[in-house]
Formats: C-alpha cells, sequence, structure tokens
C-alpha cells in the first residue's frame, strides 16, 4: 500500500489557511503545518501580533491533529523584502511587498524548507488560485536544477504549469502569485481555489475553527497593521537615521546596514504645488509618501486634490483638482525585465513583438484591455486601450490571457498623461502623435483617451 502523500501547508493563523489544511486532510494526505514568523513588531498595545498568529496556527493543528512546526524569516524578510520597500519608496515609487514577499519568502524560502527540511510531496497555501494541474499530477513533478545563465537549456522538455484564476473572481489572488517560479508552483496545491470566501467561512464554522473565523480579515501591509503608515514610515526613519536599534529592527546582526537604507527616507518637506498654474497650495512631512492618484491632505482647503506627479530633486508634490482630472490618466507604461510564469515570452509576443492580452496594476481592480510590446531586454511596453487613472510607479503590472495569470513586470516608467498631452497640443496648434522619451524601442505615444 502507497504511503499517504505529504503535504506542508503554510498556516497564517487566519481562516483560509486552516480551512486549506482542513481540506487535506479530508483528502487523505499526511499534512503538517508551519508558520512563519516574518515580521517581529509590537502593535500599539505593546503585543506581538505575530506571537497571537502563531497560537492560532497551532490551535488549528491541534483540532485537526496535524504535527506543528514554527519557522522564522525575519532577517530573510529584512534582507529580501523591507529593504526593498524602502529602496522603491527612496526612489519615489511605490512598492507592493505582498508580491515580494510570495516571490522571496512563501514560496521560496518556505517552499525549500518544506521540500529538503521536512521531506514534503508538495506544499500548499490558503491562496485562492489554481493551476493547470490535477493533485496527482502535482505529486508527480520532480525539481530540475535550471542551468546557470540567463536561459534554461532548449532541448528540455518541459511543459510550463498554467497559474489559473481563482472561482471566486473578487476574492482572486494570482495577482499577488505573479512573480512565483514555475519550480514552485509546479509542486503546489490550492485547495480554495475552486471555492468561495463565504463557503470557506462556512466549513470553518461547521469545523470548529471559530477561533480563526472570528478574526478580521489582514488587509494592508503585513508589517505596518492597523498603523496610520505615514506616521509609521516617518518613525522608522527617525528612529533609523539615529541609530536607534528597536523591535522594527528585530532579528540576528547588527542594523548597520540597514541603518543606511533608511538614511534614505528621512523626514524630507516640500510644497504641494498646483500642476495648473504653479501657485503653491501648502507643505507636506515628505514626497516618498505620496502615491499617484491618491487625495492629497493639504490644510485649509475644502476641495480635494490630487497627486499627479512627484519632483524627487524639489522634493515637491504636484496635484490637480477633481478625482477625473486628466493629468491622472495615461494610457502608457514601461515595466522592468518581466517575469513570465512560463519562465519564458508567450509564444505569440515572441513571433510577433506584440501580443494582445489584459494587465492590473492594484489587486481586485478591473483588467484592462493592452498590447504589449516586447522588448530585446526582456522589459515591455503597455498600451493601454483606454486610458488608466493613478498608474504608479513601483507597482507591478500583472497581464492575462483570459483566466490565465502570465506573469508580472514592475512599471519602471510611465508615458504623459493626458493633460501633458493636451497641453502639447494646445501649444502646437496641431493634433500631435505625442513624444516618447527619447528611447528607439519605444511603441510611440499616441493620444491619450
Amino acid at each position: 500500500m502507497q504511503a499517504a502523500r505529504h503535504v506542508v501547508c503554510a498556516l497564517s493563523g487566519g481562516v483560509d489557511s486552516a480551512v486549506a489544511a482542513l481540506l487535506l486532510r479530508r483528502r487523505g494526505y499526511q499534512v503538517t503545518g508551519v508558520f512563519m514568523k516574518n515580521w517581529d513588531l509590537l502593535d500599539e498595545s505593546g503585543v506581538c501580533t505575530a506571537d497571537k498568529d502563531c497560537e492560532d496556527a497551532y490551535r488549528v493543528c491541534q483540532i485537526l491533529d496535524i504535527p506543528f512546526h514554527q519557522v522564522s524569516y525575519v532577517k530573510e524578510y529584512w534582507n529580501d523584502v523591507f529593504s526593498d520597500f524602502l529602496n522603491e519608496y527612496e526612489k519615489g515609487r511605490t512598492p507592493n511587498p505582498d508580491i515580494v514577499c510570495n516571490k522571496h519568502i512563501k514560496f521560496s524560502c518556505f517552499f525549500n524548507y518544506a521540500v529538503n527540511n521536512l521531506g514534503a510531496d508538495a506544499v500548499a497555501t490558503g491562496h485562492y488560485a489554481r493551476t493547470s494541474l490535477e493533485d496527482e499530477e502535482v505529486f508527480q513533478q520532480k525539481h530540475i536544477k535550471r542551468p546557470e545563465g540567463l536561459f534554461r537549456n532548449r532541448f528540455e522538455i518541459r511543459n510550463a504549469v498554467k497559474l489559473l484564476q481563482a472561482a471566486d473572481s473578487f476574492k482572486d489572488q494570482t495577482f499577488f502569485l505573479s512573480q512565483v517560479s514555475q519550480d514552485a508552483l509546479r509542486r503546489t496545491l490550492f485547495p480554495l481555489g475552486g471555492l468561495t470566501k463565504d463557503f470557506v467561512k462556512k466549513i470553518a464554522a461547521e469545523n470548529r475553527l471559530h477561533h480563526v473565523l472570528k478574526k478580521k480579515e489582514s488587509m494592508g501591509i503585513c508589517f505596518v497593521g492597523k498603523r496610520n503608515f505615514e506616521n509609521f514610515i516617518l518613525q522608522v526613519s527617525v528612529l533609523c537615521c539615529k541609530g536607534v536599534e528597536s523591535r522594527f529592527c528585530a532579528g540576528p546582526g547588527s542594523i548597520s546596514n540597514e541603518a543606511l537604507v533608511f538614511q534614505y527616507l528621512q523626514p524630507r518637506p516640500g510644497k504641494f504645488i498646483s500642476i495648473e498654474d504653479s501657485e503653491v497650495l501648502g507643505t507636506h512631512k515628505g514626497w516618498f509618501l505620496y502615491t499617484l492618484g491618491q487625495r492629497a491632505k493639504i490644510g485649509g482647503l475644502r476641495e480635494p486634490w490630487y497627486v499627479v506627479e512627484k519632483d524627487g530633486t524639489k522634493g515637491d508634490v504636484l496635484v490637480a483638482p477633481r478625482t477625473d482630472h486628466p493629468a491622472l490618466y495615461r494610457d502608457l507604461l514601461r515595466t522592468g525585465r518581466v517575469h513570465w510564469i512560463a519562465e519564458e515570452p508567450p509564444a505569440a509576443l515572441v513571433r510577433d513583438k506584440m501580443m494582445e492580452c489584459h494587465f492590473r496594476f492594484r489587486h481586485q481592480m478591473a483588467l484592462v484591455p493592452c498590447v504589449l510590446t516586447l522588448n530585446q531586454d526582456g522589459t515591455v511596453w503597455v498600451t493601454a486601450v483606454k486610458a488608466v487613472r493613478g498608474l504608479t510607479l513601483g507597482q507591478f503590472a500583472v497581464f492575462y490571457k483570459g483566466d490565465e495569470c502570465l506573469g508580472s513586470g514592475k512599471i519602471l516608467r510611465l508615458g504623459p498623461s493626458a493633460y501633458t498631452l493636451q497641453k502639447g497640443r494646445s501649444r502646437a496648434g496641431v493634433a500631435t502623435e505625442g513624444s516618447g522619451d527619447g528611447h528607439s524601442d519605444s511603441p510611440g505615444l499616441g493620444p491619450t483617451r
């Protein structure tokens, strides 16, 4: 008789991962629960929230009668996720640490621990996503060491596993999994991929998992928690610039290297300036605190103003009135090198250098029809069929074809806004096709619609 397949399930202390472990148990697998401690920060009442989550995860394992393990990736999270988060803000970008965490922590550190230390046949998480493999196909996968260098062996025959959207389109989390490696994906189970959130809650209620069912949905950046983000980032800046070792810097070793990162996040007071007439409307604590498209908090003004540009040299934030101001809309962006789930660009994109698909840069936003133009360095130009509000540097443009998530690339350059193009046309007195940024591989900047 064949031994039961061993599945190591990541437990967060929440309802989704708890039900995922329960469903795996019901399928007859040997299940082990693992809680990852990635951050070590006291909340405002002096309690380490990670400890409470760990207790909840341990209780899930007791109820399900499965082994429990705890691993700490505080150091790895600091180096690979949080330092990147701060570096991106220093550059004036708005990062997405959840995507980076999945890439480096859950589907790298945890995945390797589960396979190499616990002898897992497969790993599982509580993400709402699916793959193109059935369970038994996942167990048949073998780890293939990638060759050194940029490209894999062209003669290696391996059908790529697809990352597919969940049945619950509202809860679908493929956006956050768009940087996961093919090796990890082909050995991962997503038990909740075909379920709705309401049904998951029903399963939890019927199986004595009330302690996780009562917990609020985890939203926002995990290491900020319920705090005001502006206060958090400024507090971290001041503490670390002064060389103060605090619970923000928990983990092995000194904070000398990390302190260097924070030196670039010292409060940088600047001005709010109207993009229409250059009038100074107020002041702010630091331009890196603001994201394109968000409402600017300007004291003394009744009408809402929105962030449309940031001047890192002067530290000024340009704002515009109205949530639908043309300065908020763009139809062109360029990414960094794209991470393709299949490890290589789609065949149609390689063949034609252009391909129609959809993209989003925020979780749960409506998919936007677009055309991708492939550059020789692996980056892509993304031309939206219709201008999009609030395109933001540092966010990930995640690409879809049907229900398949193709991968993602970090947004590193934006085309001109509709407002800029309108001003250009007014000055020229004739319609213009727009202008690029001096790079010959631009697909051209047509009028923003």
